[in-house]
């Protein structure tokens, strides 16, 4: 491709909506373009990343023996309502309308219709297993979308569907597509972690994150050397063995302050640890009030009051003040001792249960309560409520855990019998009887794994790509294009590239050298192979963008490195 026919559409300044290094770079090198908020449309070079990324994506999971087939984003209301989402899903959903008043949502996720579309074409066991595959635009309307491809309204996903006879072939589905994750993000040379997640909207009874490391990822993954790892927000830890120091009865005390935990510890010396921290949620999808227990040196992680509820996230928010004050609670001094009001339902967390007495408020402002015993003064759901910290302990081995971010790159669910039973997905089994598939769903967001790839390898001048995602693998430029030998040594060099199947730019445009080295920099061309002034000698200067290295080569040799490097970009693919 010669660079007088692309569109090169750099920037030497992002647009100011570009918080992180990686969405800042995706817009500055040309690669992507701003729509309106979370909407992006993808360039040239963008769209050949994102075709090297999907190309990596489909020779996985077709080694891996699933189909590929594509849905359509629309999606009537009546699949949704099958499955019991069409409200639960939340605010995220976009619904609409035709115009004969039938309604609709743009999909943001596809159980219901592979599990339809399934339920139609296969009847008998001997269809299964069955892992069947698309590459598709997704639709969420996020309350706040940011980062660019990070979190956006409209995204590019891969999404799977494995559908077997029983929980074994389930397991050997899971597996299967696990071991085809790990291929596809270190074919893509992503620093990656699996871990153990949450199921959220999509549902199921088990779940593992493939995340991206990265200190601007959204998600905190808490790990240990000894192999544990989960997302925060799924992550437990061993008990805390602390139980204060004595039994004793219960004293009302009086705690003039604002009734914070901060108040209460610089003001009247009370320990954290011996003190209890009251969250109160409206349940908006059980019409219920939710106080959540944990001791006051924790916090408390509102998934694992979801999952407690059987609610959702769209549909749990802080109670107000007026709420409070409606159920006969006061803020900062709500306590677990005397509630009366059954709309309330109160959740405690285990590390609360052993605990010998501890401060909790009284209900009454000003006012709390000491001593306080579970099982003794209160009883409540007991569950694990709380957010895993670094040096908790690990629940696996009792060694410290660690904490670092990571993007989201892929998740997979085992989702059982979750939308094939509600919805009447079955087969016949040899006795002639009607049993549900047992599902699996497995997603990969494609455009989010681009930004994540970006947002690992980059430095000041841009993208470092690596080689197997990169938009192309090298360009020749000419430090004058004008001039007959440099002109004429660069044609070579790129005709001699092509002819080996690599794919090369050759930079004819007539602009000053500095311009041209900057922008293939920016966009993070893999190798650069100069042509200047010492193109008469047949020598050239070959520059490595992973490196900023230069070095003095003479054609053949220059060639032949770029060559080597896809060489060795094929075994390790080879290898994986």
């Amino acid at each position: 491709m010669k660079a007088s026919k692309m569109l090169i559409s750099t920037l030497k300044e992002a647009p100011s909506e570009a918080k992180i290094a990686s969405h800042v770079l995706l817009l500055r090198a040309g690669l992507i373009k701003n729509e309106v908020a979370g909407v992006y449309n993808y360039l040239p070079l963008g769209i050949k990343v994102l075709d090297k990324v999907e190309k990596i994506i489909r020779e996985e999971m077709d080694d891996a023996g699933a189909l590929e087939i594509r849905c359509s984003a629309l999606q009537p209301k009546e699949l949704w309502v099958e499955s019991g989402r069409w409200q639960k899903y939340g605010p995220e959903l976009i619904r609409l309308k035709d115009r004969h008043e039938r309604e609709f949502c743009l999909g943001p996720t596809h159980e219901e219709v592979f599990t339809s579309m399934v339920r139609e074409l296969v009847k008998s066991s001997k269809s299964l297993p069955l892992n069947i595959y698309q590459i598709q635009t997704k639709y969420r309307d996020e309350l706040r979308p940011r980062f660019g491809l990070i979190r956006s309204r409209e995204f590019i996903m891969k999404d799977a569907y494995s559908f077997d006879k029983d929980e074994e072939g389930l397991e050997v589905s899971y597996q299967q597509m696990f071991d085809t994750y790990d291929k596809i993000f270190r074919r893509c040379h992503l620093h990656f972690r699996p871990v153990l997640a949450d199921t959220g909207n999509i549902g199921g009874n088990g779940s593992h994150q493939f995340m991206a490391l990265s200190e601007i990822g959204e998600s905190e993954i808490a790990y240990c050397d000894c192999g544990y790892a989960a997302d925060v927000e799924k992550a437990t830890s061993k008990i805390d063995t602390y139980q204060g120091k004595e039994e004793l009865p219960l004293e009302k005390v009086y705690t003039p302050c604002d009734g914070t935990i901060e108040a209460l510890e610089r003001e009247f010396n009370f320990n954290a640890k011996d003190m209890s921290k009251a969250v109160i949620y409206h349940d908006f999808m059980n019409e219920r009030f939710i106080i959540a227990l944990v001791r006051a040196d924790r916090e408390v992680n509102l998934i694992k009051v979801v999952n407690e509820s059987n609610s959702n996230e769209n549909y749990i928010r802080l109670a107000t003040d007026e709420e409070l004050a409606s159920l006969g609670l006061v803020k900062g001094f709500v306590g677990p001792i005397g509630l009366n009001n059954d709309k309330i339902d109160l959740y405690v967390d285990f590390e609360l249960e052993n605990h010998k007495g501890f401060l909790v408020g009284a209900n009454e402002k000003d006012y709390h309560i000491k001593n306080a015993k579970y099982g003794r003064d209160f009883q409540g759901k007991l569950c694990d409520l709380r957010t895993v910290k670094e040096g908790d302990i690990c629940p696996c081995c009792g060694k410290p855990l660690k904490i670092e971010r990571g993007i989201e790159v892929g998740q997979i669910f085992k989702l059982q019998t979750k939308y094939s039973e509600p919805m009447n997905c079955v087969y016949v089994d040899e006795k002639g009887q009607n049993k549900p598939m047992v599902m699996g769903c497995y997603g990969i967001g494609v455009t989010r794994t681009i930004q994540s790839i970006v947002e690992q390898f980059h430095d000041d001048a841009g993208i470092k790509w690596p080689l197997n995602v990169a938009p192309y693998h090298a360009v020749v430029v000419p430090v004058n294009y004008k001039d007959d030998v440099q002109r004429g040594l660069a044609e070579t060099i790129y005709e001699s590239l092509k002819a080996n199947g690599v794919e090369v730019i050759l930079d004819d445009r007539d602009e000053r050298p500095g311009f041209k080295f900057k922008d293939w920099e920016l966009i993070g061309i893999p190798f650069m192979i100069i042509c200047g002034k010492r193109a008469g000698e047949g020598v050239v200067e070959f520059k490595t963008r992973s490196t900023l290295e230069k070095e003095e080569l003479g054609i053949s040799e220059s060639l032949n490195r770029v060559l080597d490097a896809l060489e060795e970009e094929k075994k390790f693919n080879d290898a994986i």
